[in-house]
């Protein structure tokens, strides 16, 4: 037996971790979604290095993708090495200059999320207001336009918080570009699911993350800027504040140059291609209506069941179906219920909603009506075990 003594503090031992064995859960929150089948085995792929030919290539075929899916011809279109709220801090942290006036909207939590991270690049904020649970009124936008001027407007087209889609993006952006601004779109939760048509809608930068309607692991998150927003991104005076999300040396290794800048999320960005290729498969305009006739089959049903939807019928999110929690229901409690009996995830509210309403996902894979017929089972069970 070795006399040598281990250091005072330090347990030598190494610890015991079994074998990876996560539960099979139905995921129909607000995300991530049910990957597809073809996703996940597209990530046991041999890895390649990131400036390797083939997977230039790769990056090539995911930037095309890209582009279709966005209905965008936009050369600046890549995926962001990170989640949707790396995409997000993308688009923000590299529009925004210290100075730099952006409009931000209240109807939602990641309206405050683009307001701190505006705050973080340097910007001014300022606010066009609405209601948790409503979309933005072009009217109110116009008014805070001409009141405050911005340089930058940033607003959120499915509210994953409220359940609620942003109508007349249209008229929101013909309003920031007659007063010279760039607009800013959150796509987070409708990329693939729900109509977005950048270029035709004039929106200058648009982000998103795959985790949602694209049935992707997150890690490599979707963001494109037409010419007018990469100009103002590489006429910056003062650099962005984030060395890895700088979008000027990013484009050294998505532009012509494939230049090295950060070691790729090469599983991702596999798994991102493949999720894509599904969406190339089924048509772009295809996936949009299914997404909407199953989650219209999954609002009736929970009509049926007694339950009121949060956003009216004009502005409801077919890919996020934010559900009223009826009075005498601990909202908690049926969430708890169907994942320990049912293995089936759902979600609370956020922010002014928390406890007040269900969130309810039918996003990508998971648009599946044998998913629905299930939530509404489980959710009619859990909800007669507190009598409701």
């Amino acid at each position: 037996m070795s006399n040598q003594q281990a250091e005072p503090g330090v347990d030598d031992r190494a610890p015991e971790v079994g074998e990876l064995t996560p539960p099979d859960r139905t995921l129909m929150g607000p995300g991530p979604s049910d990957v597809h089948p073809r996703v996940l085995k597209g990530m046991s792929t041999p890895l390649v290095g990131h400036l390797d030919p083939s997977f230039v290539e790769i990056m090539d075929e995911v930037q095309e993708l890209l582009r279709y899916t966005f209905r965008t011809d936009n050369q600046w279109t890549i995926p962001v090495s990170g989640t949707g709220s790396a995409s997000m801090e993308a688009a923000i942290g590299n529009l925004v200059e210290p100075g730099d006036t952006m409009l931000v909207p209240t109807n939602g939590y990641f309206g405050g999320r683009m307001k701190s991270m505006a705050e973080r690049a340097g910007g001014h904020v300022v606010e066009v207001d609405a209601p948790w649970g409503e979309p933005l009124d072009p009217v109110d936008v116009e008014r805070a336009f001409d009141e405050h001027q911005p340089d930058v407007f940033g607003f959120v087209h499915a509210e994953t918080s409220t359940g609620v889609l942003q109508p007349s993006v249209p008229e929101l952006t013909d309003i920031a570009h007659d007063h010279d601004a760039l607009v800013i779109a959150d796509c987070v939760t409708s990329l693939g699911g729900v109509e977005m048509r950048v270029d035709e809608w004039g929106v200058d930068v648009a982000y998103s993350g795959p985790q949602k309607c694209l049935s992707c692991p997150p890690g490599a998150s979707p963001l494109t800027l037409n010419d007018r927003a990469m100009d103002k991104v590489l006429d910056r005076e003062e650099q962005p504040r984030s060395w890895y999300l700088d979008l000027s040396l990013l484009e050294g290794y998505w532009g012509d140059d494939r230049s090295y800048h950060h070691t790729a999320p090469i599983t991702n960005v596999y798994a991102l291609r493949e999720a894509l290729r599904l969406v190339a498969e089924e048509g772009i305009e295809s996936r949009w209506d299914r997404h909407r006739e199953v989650a219209g089959d999954l609002k009736a049903g929970l009509q049926e069941l007694g339950l009121e939807m949060n956003a009216p019928d004009e502005y409801w999110l077919p890919s996020l179906n934010a559900v009223r929690v009826p009075d005498g229901v601990d909202d908690g409690a049926v969430i708890d219920h169907l994942l320990e009996e049912y293995d089936l995830e759902i979600a609370s509210g956020l922010g002014d909603l928390e406890g007040d309403i269900w969130r309810i996902g039918c996003m990508g894979y998971s648009a599946r009506p044998k998913n629905v017929e299930y939530v509404l089972a489980a959710l009619e069970d859990a909800l007669a075990e507190q009598g409701f």
